[in-house]
């Protein structure tokens, strides 16, 4: 299968390939309707069909849809059964899909920039203004004529009163609350009764309903508190009983001798980590809901098969993987999200996975390339929606901030295809967020062969001579970290 022709705005661009694993030999640009049978809560599939009075949109260009959850890591599918079902049943999911900060702020302004925290700006929670807001997909998508609606979580310590820039509606939450949480309601700030998912998803449902008489595509970025700590339930699923998890090897690592410092002393269980997932599924039983009330709302506008959905987290978590209960390292848990996207129009409206290694970063020029705009120069990513779009190798990086009293140094990581190279550098954030303290000598290395050690558990640089480094590529693959950093 080889790429859609780019004809205008338009463009109907589709995911094949190598690195693609498609079910079927052929894909076609329209698929039908798939069903839901099989989840946790059913509901009976209907026929999409336009909506009586609604005048078409006369450019074709998609609606955009991004649903951003918050910690949440893979393995947590049980919870979004009918997500699942819609996106990966009619949609494409990208296996190797890496938060490229796992830090929300610096996450979250890699997913609007298309661009590596090193780049946009934003290396803490607590320096929301150092993103330059020119380089938001946002403002691209507003300027080229976009109705553009934020709703939910936007970057950690912007101000409550501070309207985000290139949206025409938002409903801001900040500080960021389960139940009855303080929002920013179109420049208006009051507290609004009710579960944080909800409420942001029924406002949400308004901004595309009002696409009925408003002919402009629009773009609606949708962000909720699930499934970040305390993980405070919805009250109908605060009792609800969740499947037992048996672990996985590196949260029963007992030799921890080849890991940094820090993580040797971490000492957090199996049984605080199977507590902590237990709680974050319970919070995602109310975004799967959400999920399906967005369908349901397109299904009956007759936008389902012109609208790009994607759904992400901000980053993955540990479940007392190696000692750790947090996201901030380099390992699988922390980095690998849950990811994606459907839009049957675009060519995405069949079952399959890609396994290109993907970030948060190619969010951004994917939705500028489904919109017909070209990217922009400083993007670090690249839309999914070309396939020959592929690469060898992803950095990931984080820096010790404020936050942190116990020194987790900062890091930076080389993930390629089938290896993992990580350094642990003596760098420290100021307090205005700038990596200025320390001299950067790196402190510890580690290299990890993600085939034959998926769970990160043999660090191949413990007791590495110069010769076995040699022979493992180390300064080859030194170099390539220092070119990306």
């Amino acid at each position: 299968m080889t790429e859609g022709e780019r004809r205008g705005p338009a463009r109907r661009a589709l995911i094949a390939g190598g690195a693609v694993a498609v079910a079927g030999a052929a894909v076609p640009l329209v698929s039908s309707a798939m069903s839901e049978s099989g989840s946790r809560r059913t509901a009976a599939p209907r026929t999409a069909t336009p909506v009586a009075g609604r005048r078409p949109r006369s450019d074709g260009r998609p609606n955009i849809l991004l649903v951003l959850t918050d910690d949440q890591p893979k393995e947590t599918e049980w919870a979004l059964p009918r997500t699942v079902d819609w996106l990966g049943g009619s949609g494409t999911t990208f296996g190797r899909a890496h938060a490229n900060t796992p830090l929300c702020a610096p996450s979250r302004a890699s997913v609007m920039s298309g661009r590596y925290a090193h780049h946009h700006g934003v290396l803490d929670t607590r320096h929301p203004y150092h993103l330059d807001q020119r380089t938001t997909v946002q403002r691209r998508l507003h300027e080229a004529g976009y109705r553009t609606g934020l709703f939910g979580k936007y970057l950690n310590f912007w101000r409550t009163g501070g309207d985000p820039p290139h949206f025409d509606e938002w409903l801001l939450q900040e500080p960021v609350r389960y139940f009855n949480g303080h929002y920013n309601d179109n420049g208006t700030l009051r507290i609004i009764p009710g579960y944080n998912t909800t409420v942001i998803k029924d406002r949400a449902l308004a901004f595309i309903e009002a696409s009925r008489t408003d002919d402009r595509p629009w773009f609606a970025y949708v962000a909720t508190r699930s499934a970040h700590e305390p993980n405070t339930p919805e009250s109908r699923y605060a009792r609800t009983r969740v499947p037992e998890w048996e672990g996985r090897p590196s949260v029963f690592e007992t030799n921890k001798g080849d890991k940094p410092p820090f993580l040797r002393a971490a000492d957090h269980s199996f049984t605080q980590g199977s507590a902590l997932r237990a709680r974050q599924l319970r919070t995602l039983l109310s975004v799967d809901d959400a999920m399906h009330d967005f369908r349901e709302k397109l299904r009956a506008l007759g936008q389902l098969e012109n609208t790009l959905v994607l759904f992400t987290s901000d980053h993955g978590l540990c479940w007392g993987d190696h000692g750790w209960l947090r996201k901030s390292v380099p390992y699988r848990p922390s980095l690998e999200v849950p990811c994606y996207a459907s839009w049957p129009a675009g060519g995405l409206g069949t079952p399959r996975t890609d396994d290109r290694l993907t970030g948060l970063i190619d969010i951004a020029p994917t939705f500028l390339d489904a919109a017909g705009l070209p990217p922009d120069p400083g993007h670090d990513g690249h839309s999914l929606l070309n396939p020959d779009n592929d690469r060898t190798h992803l950095l990931a990086e984080w820096w010790w901030n404020q936050q942190d009293r116990t020194p987790i140094h900062s890091w930076a990581s080389y993930i390629g295809r089938t290896e993992q190279y990580t350094e642990y550098h003596r760098t420290r954030l100021d307090r205005a967020g700038r990596p200025t303290l320390g001299d950067g000598k790196v402190l510890f290395r580690e290299y990890y062969d993600l085939r034959a050690d998926p769970y990160q558990l043999t660090n191949r640089l413990h007791g590495a001579s110069a010769a076995e480094e040699r022979r493992l590529g180390i300064p080859e693959l030194a170099e390539g970290l220092a070119a990306l950093r």
